[in-house]
């Protein structure tokens, strides 16, 4: 389980990015470089990683459900994710 602080960080630049979307393209479009520096740099969406909603795991991130590999497998064991059921042959 990843650290209360870092899953707070990460969830403070998705409201930034939201924030300053349309000022950013608006810059972009303008060609306007320093306008652009000026903009805190947790407002860029290159910035964000994708992590477990539920856990807060960086890696193993499955982005069709927005959790980890490894959350995903204990929910579909245990029959919390529809029309998921693991393979046996």
């Amino acid at each position: 389980m990843a650290k209360e602080s870092m899953k707070a960080r990460e969830r403070k630049r998705e409201r930034m990015v939201a924030k300053y979307a349309a000022k950013r393209e608006a810059l972009k479009a303008a060609g306007d470089w320093e306008g652009l520096q000026k903009l805190p740099a947790n407002s860029s969406s290159v910035r964000l990683h994708n992590r477990c909603k539920l856990t807060g795991r960086p890696r193993g991130y499955m982005r069709n459900f927005g959790i980890s590999r490894v959350t995903f497998r204990e929910m579909a064991v245990q029959g919390l994710i529809p029309g998921v059921k693991k393979a046996s042959w």
